[in-house]
C-alpha cells in the first residue's frame, strides 16, 4: 500500500520550514515567517515540491477551525464581558475606518460599488493566527495593546458571519434587494448563534461530566475535538462560518469546569495545525507578481501595512487606550487576514473578482503578513509614532492622569504605584493599611473604575508619558513601584523617570531573572523576579510541610539561590517570617 503523495510533500515542507526557522532564529525573526517562506519555496511558484494544493487547503481550514476553538477556550463569556469595549467599539471603528478608506479610494479609481466594498472589507480583516501567536510570544496578551487587539480581532472574526451571506448577493445574480438580504443574513446569524449557545450550555456540561467519570484522557480529548468540529459543522448547516462555530464551542466549553483542561489538551494540536496553515498560505505566494506588476504589488503591501496601522491606532485612541497602546495595537492589526482570503474566494464565486486579481491580492496579502510580523518584533523599540499620536490622543479626549482635582496637586512624599492587577492591588492595600500616601496609574479603565469605587486614588494614565509623570509628581515621590506586564514599557518608564528625577527609587517587577540585570543597569533600584519568588514560595511550602523549621528553611533557600548564581536576589530579609510562621515556630507544619 503506497502512502498518499501529500504525506511526502508535507514532510518535505516541514523539513524546509524547520531549516528556515533555524536560520531565521539567528536573525531573531519569528517562526511564522519561516512557515510562510517554506510554503513559498515549496509551492507552485517555487520549487513545486507541493502539488496537492487542495489537500493542504483542507488541512489549513481545519487548522483555522482549531485555532478559533482554542481562542474560544481562552475567552469565556465571563471574560468577554470585560473586553466589550475593544470588541464593540474598537472593532467597529477599525473595520469602519479601513473599509471606508479603501472603498473611497477604489471608487475614485473608477471601480464599481460592489467590487470596491468587497476589496475594502476583505482588506479590513487582520490575521488572528499571526497576531495571537505574536502576542503570546511577547507575553502581551494581558497588556493594554493586547486587550485592544484581541477585542478588534474577535469583532472581525464575528463579522465574517454576515459577510459570508452578504458577499454572494453583491454579484447581482439575485433579484432580491441587497440591503434586505444583508438584514436577513444578520438576523439568521443572530438566531443561529443564540440557539446554538443555549443548547450547548445545557448539553455540553452534562456530556463532559459523564466523560470525566471515565478518567480516560483519550476519550476526553476526542470529546473536546468533537465538540469543536461538531459545532462548526452545525453552524455550516445554518449557512454560517465553520470558524465561528468552533469559536462558540470554545467559549461555551470555557464556561464549564473543564475549560482549563481542554485548553491543555488542544494547544499542542492547534500549534501543529497552525504551522500547516501558515505553510499553506505561503503556497499561495507568487513572487512573479512583484516582477510583472512591481508598483501595484508594492503599493498594495504599503497601503495594507501603513493604512491599517493608522486606522488601528485611531480606533484604539477612540476606544480610550493611550498613545503607546494605540501605536502597538495598530502595528498588530497591520496585515491582511486569513478570512480576507475567504471573502475574496466568495467574491470570485460571485463573479466579482478575477483570478489574476486574486493572485495579486493574495500575494500582496502574504507579503504584508511577513512585513507586519517583522515590524511587531521591532515596534516596542520604535517610539516616534507615539509622539505623533499624542496630539490626536488629546484631540479625541483620551483619559489621562490630569483627571485628579486640586487636592492632588500638592501631593509629596508619596508612592506612585503603576499597575493595579492582583499584585498591584495587594501593594496598594498594604500601603493604605500602613497609612502611607500613594496614587495609582492604570491603563485598564475597568480597573480604574473598580479601584475608585473602592476608594483608591487611582487614575487612568500611562507611566511612559512625560505628562503623566509630571502630574503624578514623581519628583516629590518617595518611590515608584512598577507592577506592569509590558517589559518594554517598564524599560522606557525607568529611562524616562531617570531623566526627570534620577533620585526617585524605582522598584520594578519582572517575570524572568534574566531581565533583572538589564533593568538594574537602566536605573531600577530593586527588581523582584516572579520566577524566583514563585520558586521561593514553592520551596518554602515543601520544606514547611516536610517539618523543616523556618530558620533552616530560609537558610536552605538562600543557599540554593546563591548556588544557582543569583547571589543577592533573595528578597526575603533574615528577620522575615516564612509563610506566616515566625522564626523558630514549627507548630503549624500542616499549613492549617
Amino acid at each position: 500500500m503506497h502512502p498518499p503523495p501529500i504525506l511526502g510533500e508535507l514532510a518535505i515542507a516541514a523539513v524546509l520550514a524547520v531549516a528556515l526557522a533555524l536560520v531565521l532564529s539567528r536573525l531573531r525573526l519569528p517562526t511564522t515567517i519561516a512557515f510562510l517562506a517554506a510554503g513559498a519555496v515549496a509551492g507552485p511558484a517555487g520549487l513545486r515540491i507541493v502539488q496537492n494544493g487542495e489537500a493542504i487547503q483542507l488541512l489549513a481550514e481545519f487548522g483555522v477551525v482549531m485555532l478559533l476553538f482554542a481562542i474560544g477556550l481562552e475567552f469565556s463569556l465571563e471574560r468577554l464581558r470585560y473586553i466589550w469595549r475593544p470588541v464593540a467599539i474598537g472593532g467597529t471603528v477599525q473595520v469602519a475606518l479601513t473599509t471606508g478608506a479603501g472603498f473611497a479610494i477604489l471608487l475614485i479609481a473608477g471601480d464599481s460599488g460592489p467590487r470596491a466594498f468587497l476589496f475594502a472589507v476583505a482588506c479590513a480583516l487582520s490575521s488572528t493566527a499571526i497576531v495571537l501567536r505574536a502576542l503570546a510570544d511577547r507575553e502581551e496578551v494581558e497588556s493594554p495593546q493586547g486587550k485592544f487587539t484581541i477585542g478588534a480581532l474577535i469583532f472581525q472574526d464575528l463579522l465574517v458571519v454576515p459577510l459570508t451571506m452578504i458577499v454572494p448577493t453583491l454579484g447581482g445574480t439575485s433579484d432580491a434587494n441587497p440591503v434586505v438580504e444583508a438584514g436577513l443574513a444578520v438576523l439568521k446569524a443572530t438566531v443561529a448563534v443564540v440557539v446554538t449557545i443555549a443548547i450547548a450550555r445545557i448539553v455540553m456540561p452534562r456530556i463532559f461530566q459523564e466523560i470525566d467519570r471515565t478518567r480516560s484522557r483519550e476519550l476526553f480529548l476526542l470529546a473536546v475535538l468533537g465538540s469543536g468540529i461538531g459545532m462548526a459543522w452545525l453552524m455550516s448547516e445554518f449557512g454560517l462560518s465553520l470558524a465561528l462555530g468552533a469559536f462558540l464551542a470554545g467559549v461555551v466549553l470555557a464556561d464549564t469546569d473543564y475549560g482549563e483542561r481542554a485548553v491543555g489538551e488542544v494547544i499542542p494540536i492547534r500549534d501543529a495545525l497552525t504551522a500547516v496553515f501558515f505553510i499553506s498560505l505561503g503556497l499561495l505566494f507568487d513572487w512573479r507578481v512583484f516582477v510583472d506588476e512591481p508598483l501595484i504589488a508594492v503599493g498594495i503591501v504599503a497601503a495594507l501595512v501603513l493604512g491599517k496601522w493608522l486606522t488601528g491606532a485611531i480606533a484604539a485612541l477612540v476606544t480610550g487606550f493611550p498613545a503607546r497602546a494605540a501605536w502597538l495595537g495598530g502595528i498588530y492589526l497591520s496585515q491582511f487576514g486569513e478570512f480576507g482570503f475567504v471573502v475574496l474566494s466568495l467574491g470570485a464565486s460571485a463573479g466579482l473578482v478575477t483570478s489574476e486579481e486574486t493572485r495579486l491580492i493574495v500575494t500582496a496579502g502574504v507579503a504584508s503578513m511577513i512585513v507586519s510580523r517583522t515590524l511587531m518584533t521591532a515596534a516596542p523599540r520604535l517610539h516616534a509614532g507615539e509622539a505623533v499620536l499624542r496630539p490626536l490622543e488629546h484631540l479625541l479626549g483620551a483619559r489621562g492622569i490630569d483627571e485628579p482635582g486640586p487636592r492632588d496637586r500638592d501631593i509629596s512624599d508619596h508612592v506612585v504605584l503603576v499597575g493595579f492587577g492582583v499584585a498591584g492591588t495587594l501593594v496598594g492595600q498594604t500601603l493604605r493599611a500602613a497609612g502611607l500616601r500613594f496614587l495609582v496609574l492604570e491603563l485598564n479603565s475597568d480597573r480604574v473604575r473598580a479601584g475608585r469605587a473602592s476608594g483608591y486614588p487611582i487614575y487612568y494614565g500611562d507611566i511612559t508619558s512625560p505628562e503623566a509623570q509630571r502630574h503624578a509628581h514623581l519628583k516629590e515621590a518617595r518611590a515608584l513601584v512598577l507592577v506592569i506586564n509590558d517589559l518594554s514599557a517598564a524599560r522606557r518608564a525607568i529611562i524616562s523617570v531617570q531623566e526627570l528625577c534620577p533620585d526617585t527609587p524605582i522598584i520594578c517587577r519582572t517575570r524572568y531573572v534574566r531581565d533583572r540585570a538589564p533593568l538594574l543597569a537602566l536605573g531600577a533600584s530593586e527588581v523582584v523576579c516572579e520566577e524566583l519568588e514563585s520558586g521561593t514560595e514553592l520551596a518554602t511550602a515543601v520544606l514547611r510541610r516536610s517539618g523543616v523549621n523556618p530558620d533552616s528553611a530560609h537558610a536552605l533557600i538562600v543557599a540554593s539561590i546563591e548556588e544557582m548564581g543569583h547571589r543577592g536576589l533573595s528578597s526575603r530579609p533574615d528577620d522575615w517570617t516564612i509563610n506566616g510562621a515566625s522564626n523558630g515556630d514549627t507548630s503549624r507544619r500542616d499549613g492549617s
